[in-house]
């Protein structure tokens, strides 16, 4: 059995259309109901959101308590990986929640905190903008898990190395930390020891919730299984892959993930320096180029934009300029949609030089992307499956 305690909110996305309500808690209840008996949610709820709530809770088999809240809060995405918008602009903080049980999952919240009181207690702060410490607020663990991310990590202890940073946190009280990073995998910190898990490749890449799936797989296989830290973490990150690629829960079995073939990502390493190919002639392509930019930066790559590293200019010196960036790459990432002559050059240009692509195509015919597939492109329809598929590329000649 297994307490949860979370926040419920609506969650909105452009592309891929989205429109449902999870939040941490929800998501993480859900994720539960079918391998732990007796999942309880503990959670805010406005009463909007409750009627719309409820029937999630039974189709995923768990129970809720909650204490009813002023705020209908809500975050919209332009897609997985965009900042959201949350509404309302503000909102004030309700009573804390108070839960005692042998396990709990505790996630931090938008409109509240929680203090909890467990044997074996898993907390995962959940904030961007100020995580905070697990015994702040007066909560207590006979074992206690942080699962933390790189950027929260460097908020709450002031460090930039992630084994300082979970040392920092072991010695505030936590018996495990986990500094998850992304396609770096995660780090699995105890007293003396740091093991390294994977993250693993999924076809399809939904991020939204991928971190509250991962804390829910961790907390039912290392809190209520027993099961070793770093074994329980590399299940989550099963758990997660086959989340991200079909946006669907609840949870798997121990013997159902580990029966999957998944294949680890990395090791990341090296020059990984990607070529932005596009065409940049009006506002929504020159959108499409910049976001496509920051959130290949996001994922560590040294990027070559012709757009904001060449700029425009006679062709005889921008297209030398460009080539000579494009070789200098050891992968390349084209936008493919109005199929424009100079981005289907620089795609054929880099593929005669053994330079991997991925080509992202939303309204293209199949037939217009022949040439691309038949040499080899990895051709894409999502946005953000675009941009990790990049990131996750191991050199070329892969």
């Amino acid at each position: 059995m297994i307490s949860v305690v979370g926040g419920v909110y609506l969650e909105q996305c452009i592309e891929p259309a989205w429109n449902e309500i999870y939040g941490s808690g929800g998501r993480a209840a859900a994720s539960l109901g079918a391998v732990s008996d007796g999942v309880i949610l503990y959670t805010y709820l406005n009463p909007k959101l409750e009627r719309q709530f409820a029937p999630l809770a039974r189709s995923f088999g768990f129970s809720y308590q909650s204490c009813e809240s002023a705020w209908d809060i809500g975050f919209a995405y332009t897609h997985c990986l965009s900042t959201p918008h949350i509404t309302p602009n503000s909102f004030g903080q309700e009573r804390p929640i108070v839960v005692e049980a042998p396990v709990i999952l505790r996630f931090g919240m938008m409109e509240g905190t929680a203090k909890v009181m467990g044997d074996r207690v898993v907390y995962d702060p959940q904030s961007a903008f100020d995580p905070r410490p697990f015994k702040e607020n007066g909560s207590s663990a006979g074992h206690l898990a942080v699962l933390i991310n790189s950027y929260e990590l460097k908020k709450m202890t002031g460090t930039k190395d992630p084994v300082a940073g979970a040392q920092h946190l072991l010695q505030g009280g936590a018996e495990i930390v986990i500094v998850k990073r992304g396609s770096l995998g995660c780090l699995v910190v105890m007293s003396g020891s740091t093991v390294t898990v994977p993250a693993y490749r999924s076809e399809f890449v939904w991020s939204i919730g991928s971190g509250d799936v991962f804390a829910a797989a961790f907390a039912h296989f290392w809190a209520e299984k027993g099961i070793a830290p770093d074994q329980a973490a590399e299940l989550a990150s099963r758990a997660t892959a086959l989340y991200c690629s079909s946006m669907s829960l609840p949870l798997r079995s121990r013997d159902d993930l580990q029966s999957f073939a998944l294949r680890p990502i990395g090791p990341i390493t090296g020059q990984r320096r990607a070529y932005l190919a596009g065409p940049f002639f009006n506002l929504p392509q020159r959108w499409l180029v910049d976001e496509a930019r920051n959130h290949l930066l996001s994922q560590g790559l040294e990027v070559f934009s012709p757009l904001h590293d060449i700029g425009t200019g006679p062709a005889e010196m921008v297209a030398s300029a460009d080539l000579k960036g494009l070789v200098g790459c050891d992968r390349v990432l084209a936008l493919v949609d109005g199929c424009d002559v100079g981005t289907i050059f620089e795609i054929g240009y880099a593929r005669a030089n053994n330079i991997p692509v991925v080509a992202f195509v939303q309204n293209t015919s199949e037939g217009d992307l022949k040439m691309l597939a038949g040499s080899g492109c990895f051709i894409v329809k999502d946005f953000v499956t675009a941009i990790y598929h990049t990131s996750w590329i191991e050199g070329a000649g892969t």
